[in-house]
């Protein structure tokens, strides 16, 4: 019996029945591999006598157990879509104020734009697009209000070839032109 207060048998069914709800609780070491893995791990189930039990990953590393690379056991909430909306998160957060088609910058994530934009709407509650719009806006609007930068300068910091297109841009997110956003908020 483990601290954790389970019983082997416990433990065991959970391992046999690949059961993520003990995600967490204990992790099992197969001796014929070496390798230690969640309850949950979808590889073949091991024979029980090769089967040692471990509280946490710690105890499984310093028994000189190395972790499954199928159930990622060494990461705890392993989460690949929640990685891959940090990572398009990163790349905006580093290029939204280039004047870029994401489109062409996002080709490296292999995977269809459309599916790219399910995976940051669905963590971040936003479409990577509107995230990058927002950055503009927000820049914006510090901008015209703490500073006398002119307004054409703002537009072009932010990725705008034009002045014509940042005040249809500006106008249609906040319902005011730069200019009357600026004498509004100073």
């Amino acid at each position: 019996m483990t601290e954790n207060n389970m019983t082997e048998k416990e433990m065991w069914e959970a391992v046999i029945s690949n059961n993520a709800e003990y995600d967490g609780l204990f992790f099992y070491g197969v001796k014929s591999t070496g390798i230690y893995c969640r309850p949950s791990c979808k590889s073949k189930v091991p024979k029980k006598e090769n089967v040692l039990f471990f509280n946490n990953s710690k105890e499984a590393i310093n028994q000189g157990f190395r972790p499954c690379k199928r159930c990622r056991s060494d990461l705890l909430d392993y989460k690949p879509i929640k990685e891959i909306a940090s990572e398009l998160k990163r790349l905006i957060d580093h290029l939204w104020k280039e004047n870029i088609d994401f489109k062409e910058s996002l080709k490296n994530f292999g995977m269809s734009n459309h599916r790219m934009v399910e995976i940051f709407k669905e963590e971040y509650g936003i479409s990577l697009f509107d995230y990058a719009a927002n950055l503009k806006i927000d820049y914006a609007k510090e901008k015209l209000e703490k500073t006398d930068m002119d307004i054409i300068d703002i537009a072009y910091e932010i990725g705008f070839s034009g002045l014509s297109s940042f005040y249809q841009f500006f106008k249609k997110k906040t319902g005011y032109t730069p200019a009357a956003y600026r004498k509004e908020h100073r």
